[in-house]
């Protein structure tokens, strides 16, 4: 994924070798670190990067919207993906949404 030219993609909880990620519950931390808490004290995570499933794996759907408003945050998940070997899949989503 180039930085020039940002791209929606889905960071799936599967290694390029095939194997699980752990913990259970990366997705949910991952989007924990970019989400913020409301006037209602209560944890909403970006409508750019937000935990979801994709053929039946944990992952996290990354809107490449998140570029343009926080570009070290882009590059930080792009990094994740690849520093952990996961599986990436670039999409032509408009918004991080997952198909739960």
């Amino acid at each position: 994924m180039s930085e020039k030219h940002p791209e929606n993609f889905i960071i799936v909880g599967v290694t390029l070798d095939g194997q699980r990620f752990r913990p259970s519950d990366w997705a949910e931390r991952l989007c924990g670190i970019m989400s913020a808490f409301g006037a209602d004290h209560r944890m909403t995570y970006s409508p750019y990067v937000r935990p979801g499933s994709h053929a039946g794996e944990k992952c996290v759907y990354v809107a490449a919207r998140i570029h343009d408003l926080e570009p070290m945050a882009y590059n930080f998940l792009v990094s994740f993906a690849a520093d952990n070997g996961l599986q990436v899949i670039k999409t032509g989503l408009p918004d991080a949404k997952s198909d739960d």
